[in-house]
């Protein structure tokens, strides 16, 4: 008993053998069956902080459009607005898209004339 238990733990079987085939069996049964019955945190985690819209404007380039109650909520300071408003959308789309340059941007109004959101044309 212990010679064989010696000989699966040095895996010292030759292939086509039945204990060989026994060894290569448990270890398939471990990797496929264990994952129902064992948490191992795995999956990857998105949280991405806003609900970020991307479109394609027929030229190959990507449109950006992200709510402003992201942009405001996610960026504060005493900088001017402009760099303000830039930096906290480079902040949300780099998620998405990587390391980006924001080349420009023009915010959407709503009915009442207040902002909803911006169009961001982004490139890496």
């Amino acid at each position: 008993m212990f010679k064989t238990l010696r000989s699966y733990i040095f895996w010292s079987h030759e292939r086509g053998s039945l204990h060989y085939d026994v060894m290569v069996t448990l270890i398939l049964l471990f990797i496929f069956v264990t994952p129902r019955f064992i948490n191992y945190h795995d999956r990857p985690k998105f949280q991405l902080p806003s609900q970020i819209m991307v479109e394609n404007d027929g030229s190959g380039e990507l449109i950006y459009q992200v709510r402003a109650a992201d942009v405001v909520s996610s960026e504060r300071g005493g900088k001017d607005e402009d760099t303000r408003i830039r930096r906290a959308l480079r902040r949300l789309i780099e998620p998405i898209a990587g390391d980006v340059y924001i080349e420009r941007y023009e915010a959407l109004t709503g009915a009442e004339g207040q902002v909803s959101g911006y169009r961001v044309w982004a490139h890496r």
